[in-house]
């Protein structure tokens, strides 16, 4: 049971509080019961764990844990090779860790039932502040299905069957992520709220949002796909039609990298830690424009076509913009004139980067009819009881005075009236 034995899962990110709970269940009383107790109890707060906090715990690790097997599994399934052999030696060590009954532990803190308070721990609320709820709830049901195993065979089985299903770690427990920079390191951070927003929830732009399918669809399924760009009108739902699809498509492997316009310097580093992943990730950019002044997109530039070295075929670029050729363009690029001797140089370089993306998707401001039909829709969606020629009459008054037709706009306004009521 020596946790030091493990040959694949070393390095855990609790580690620490593996080897200190391993060494009280093996007898070697030196380890702080009261400690160890409060780090698995400050870990399901932040995970939402319940249950038994051991088996929650020891299936964290397993979940969480890159490493060449549970890499090589995310996505696929099982494998065979040496690698599959070798791994079994550790499943072994994490079974029968499973088998230790904490409770016995309370032996350390004078009989009172710390120990045995953990073995059937009841949340206060549920929620994770890490993972989203469907995963907490998975993890919570495998430690659930691994305290049931009746051997390492059957333990590895269903371990396997979790990655395949979820993948393994910060990339296959969540679904977006953010670019952080810390010193001179990159690094890429789960982000655990994203909006619950879906195609069906977009009222209108059919066909814009079948084009988006259609490329996305490509790619999750391995075909050649574009990047793209979705440009247009404020409000009119490019930034939700990239959630949206995200939302969809989660559950075939698909992941989001957001990145901002300063990050762009990191884009090499990003793409450096995802490529061998067995995942398809769009590098999400919202609301690109560059200014003249502006030099950040000859790094975006590069990254999509034009460097040395080759795009990844699991990395895709998706940006929205309420600019067509996304580089600020002035009167004085035209002129014959100018200062530039060679003037179209000046013109074919800043449109040169709006022309690396393959796809480019219009998203242009409803008209009053469809401004009116999104009013409604939403309306009965979220259950808003008003005759229909007043809603409409106090759409169109919103509309006016908030920013103009749109569907932000209309989504706003319901939001308006939802909170007028008592």
């Amino acid at each position: 049971m020596k946790t030091e034995q493990l040959i694949i899962y070393r390095n855990l990110k609790y580690q620490d509080l593996l080897d200190r709970t391993a060494a009280l269940l093996a007898g070697e009383g030196q380890e702080d019961p009261y400690a160890c107790a409060n780090d698995l109890i400050e870990l399901a707060a932040a995970y939402g764990l319940e249950g038994n906090l051991w088996h929650c715990f020891l299936a964290l690790c397993l979940a969480n844990n890159e490493n060449a097997y549970s890499t090589s599994c995310e996505i696929v399934g099982e494998i065979e090779g040496s690698l599959n052999q070798l791994v079994k030696h550790d499943f072994a060590v994490f079974k029968e860790l499973f088998d230790c009954d904490i409770a016995r532990l309370d032996e350390y803190t004078e009989g009172k039932p710390v120990w045995t308070e953990l073995k059937s721990y009841k949340a206060a609320n549920g929620n994770s502040r890490i993972f989203n709820k469907r995963i907490r709830d998975r993890i919570v049901e495998l430690a659930v299905s691994l305290e049931k195993a009746e051997n390492e065979d059957a333990f590895q089985q269903m371990v396997t069957e979790f990655y395949r299903e979820f993948g393994v770690g910060k990339f296959g427990l969540n679904k977006a992520f953010r670019v952080v920079e810390k010193g001179e390191n990159v690094e890429i951070e789960p982000i655990v709220n994203v909006e619950h927003v879906y195609l069906n929830d977009l009222v209108g732009y059919e066909l814009q949002k079948k084009k988006l399918i259609d490329n996305t669809e490509a790619f999750i399924s391995g075909r050649a796909a574009n990047n793209v760009l979705l440009f247009g009108d404020a409000g009119t739902g490019k930034s939700s039609s990239v959630k949206a699809i995200l939302n969809e498509y989660y559950d075939r492997g698909l992941r989001i990298i957001e990145v901002y316009k300063h990050q762009f310097r990191t884009l090499s580093d990003v793409i450096e830690q995802i490529k061998d992943r067995n995942y398809r990730f769009i590098i999400y950019m919202d609301d690109l424009s560059f200014e003249e002044t502006e030099l950040e997109y000859k790094y975006l530039k590069a990254i999509i076509e034009g460097g040395l070295g080759r795009k990844p075929e699991n990395v895709l670029i998706y940006a929205t913009s309420n600019r067509r050729h996304l580089v600020r363009e002035s009167f004085r690029d035209k002129r014959s004139l100018d200062d530039d001797i060679h003037n179209n140089d000046t013109v074919q370089e800043k449109l040169s980067l709006v022309a690396r993306f393959g796809v480019t998707i219009y998203y242009g401001a409803p008209n009053k009819k469809e401004f009116q039909n999104i009013v409604k829709v939403l309306a009965e969606k979220y259950h808003v009881t008003m005759p229909e020629e007043e809603l409409l009459a106090e759409a169109n008054k919103w509309e006016l005075s908030h920013g103009g037709l749109s569907g932000r706009t209309a989504s706003q306004f319901i939001t308006y009236l939802l909170g007028q009521v008592q």
